[in-house]
């Protein structure tokens, strides 16, 4: 999609955009080439041995291989930077792939920073595109677009090297995007889904109670609000029955059908007996995790002690962050919900592994009360916390009451960076959302940064030519930027 000579009839981007702006200095200082090369094996053809199949030919029946060959036809792949660069805005800029997609075709800055030497007013690519992109280069793609931009953090000296070592770590939950699982809804969901994979395997029902299911769930929803607890549960009781008659009717009709109809049957079937019997007892003897969504059994709910949302719906998420300068350096998903101090080991080792570049690693990190107890599982790691107050030093003391600075960082990955709800599929899908919506961050950062550095370096030059009245300079910035005299004697001046 680049082009290497002049074309009379398009406008090149960098005649149109202003080359300083932040996004087009990161698009010259990101290594596009490492990432390119770090991704391409991914996307390598793969040999297919074929499958053999039994033929009649002219001289009998025969036996001879299929799709063995691979074709050269079709449209060359899309560049990787093209790919990357959008993964990058997409979370960097809150947008959907849909969005991203129609945006980038109006924007000469992301057009290059994706790479393209030309402005063309279309979209990039069709947005069904970044779903296969995501799923080829996977948790360790993802990982890759993370690791690199702190890679050029430490490049632009916009953070120092040995601030990596002193880390934050905590852990929110990422939601799902599921609605609010009820007893009454999942098992509306679950009468609707029995009788429409049992019509697609050629099953006649009795009755799909297709009317009365819809009742029963305006009955639940209307006793609900109304505080009219006995009656809401004799309505679940109810749609509980049709449930129950309806996966009885299925698994005796699906002995007839072969054993790959059985099978897509079979997991329907369990689903559903899943729900009826959670629904009816609040306990749980068979100590197995309850369902909360039908299309994203992974689910699980997690109380955070909140008033305003005492249970979240998801999958629990660590953040690492460096202790100063805010730079995420690891995010990664546990599913399970575990302890989170048994997180810290595997938290640890990535962020260990994003850093590899710089030469660092993790010595130093502050943690909340949720992390204790786990000294001995990471060897050559000082942990503090607040539990061990009095052991500390007095500049330790001081870095704890920093670690509160990644509760913000949380706050800006939900609201900013679209962790506050996960539309991917799967584990997976929780897995690279989690490192995607970190990239974004990061990239933000760093544009931020480099804006601060620029004017810095602009305010040293006017001191260097003689002016020591910033006040007009100060009254114009005010309100993008907080610039502030160090000393006002020797006139050092810096940027927060």
């Amino acid at each position: 999609m680049t082009a290497s000579t002049d074309d009379f009839f398009r406008s090149r981007l960098d005649h149109m955009i202003d080359l300083r702006h932040p996004l087009a200095v990161l698009a010259s200082r990101m290594p596009w080439q490492e990432i390119e090369s770090s991704l391409a094996h991914r996307f390598a053809r793969q040999v297919r041995t074929g499958k053999q199949i039994e033929d009649s030919g002219l001289f009998g029946p025969t036996v001879i291989t299929a799709g063995a060959a691979v074709s050269n036809a079709g449209r060359p792949r899309l560049p990787l930077r093209l790919m990357a660069s959008l993964l990058y805005l997409k979370h960097a800029f809150n947008e959907s792939d849909e969005d991203v997609c129609q945006r980038w075709g109006e924007t000469p800055t992301w057009q290059y920073f994706s790479g393209l030497a030309y402005f063309e007013h279309r979209g990039p690519c069709d947005p069904t595109l970044l779903v296969k992109f995501r799923k080829l280069i996977g948790e360790e793609g993802v990982e890759e677009l993370l690791a690199r931009t702190i890679e050029v953090a430490v490049t632009l000296k916009l953070i120092a090297k040995s601030e990596l070592s002193q880390i934050i770590v905590d852990s929110t939950v990422q939601e799902k995007a599921i609605t609010h699982p009820t007893d009454s809804k999942l098992l509306g969901t679950a009468r609707a889904k029995l009788v429409e994979t049992a019509k697609a395997q050629g099953i006649e029902l009795k009755q799909t109670y297709a009317k009365e299911g819809q009742l029963l769930g305006y009955k639940a929803g209307r006793y609900a609000h109304a505080r009219q607890y006995k009656r809401m549960r004799k309505v679940i009781q109810r749609q509980r029955t049709i449930v129950g008659r309806l996966q009885r009717e299925v698994g005796r009709k699906m002995s007839a059908l072969g054993l790959a109809v059985q099978a897509t049957l079979g997991h329907t079937l369990s689903q559903a007996q899943r729900l009826i019997s959670q629904t009816a007892s609040k306990k749980n003897p068979g100590k197995q995790g309850k369902l909360y969504s039908w299309h994203a059994p992974e689910v699980e709910c997690i109380a955070k002690g909140k008033s305003r949302t005492p249970y979240e719906f998801g999958v629990k998420v660590g953040i690492a962050t460096t202790l100063q300068g805010n730079l995420i350096v690891g995010a990664r998903s546990f599913p399970g919900n575990p302890y989170d101090g048994h997180t810290l080991n595997e938290q640890l080792e990535q962020a260990s592994i994003l850093m590899q570049a710089t030469g660092m690693k993790p010595e130093t990190v502050y943690v909340d009360l949720g992390y204790r107890g786990v000294d001995q599982a990471n060897p050559g790691i000082d942990i503090k916390h607040r539990g061990k107050f009095k052991s500390l030093t007095q500049e330790e003391r001081k870095n704890l009451k920093r670690r509160q600075a990644i509760e913000p960082i949380i706050g800006h990955l939900k609201a900013d960076h679209r962790m506050n709800r996960c539309h991917l599929k799967g584990a997976n899908g929780d897995s690279l959302h989690a490192v995607l919506c970190a990239a974004g961050y990061n990239i933000r950062w760093l544009l931020r940064m480099i804006v601060k550095k620029e004017l810095s370096l602009f305010l040293r030059l006017l001191q260097a030519a003689g002016w020591t009245d910033f006040s007009d300079l100060q009254r114009k910035l005010r309100g993008i930027f907080t610039v502030k005299p160090i000393n006002s004697a020797s006139m050092n001046w810096v940027v927060g």
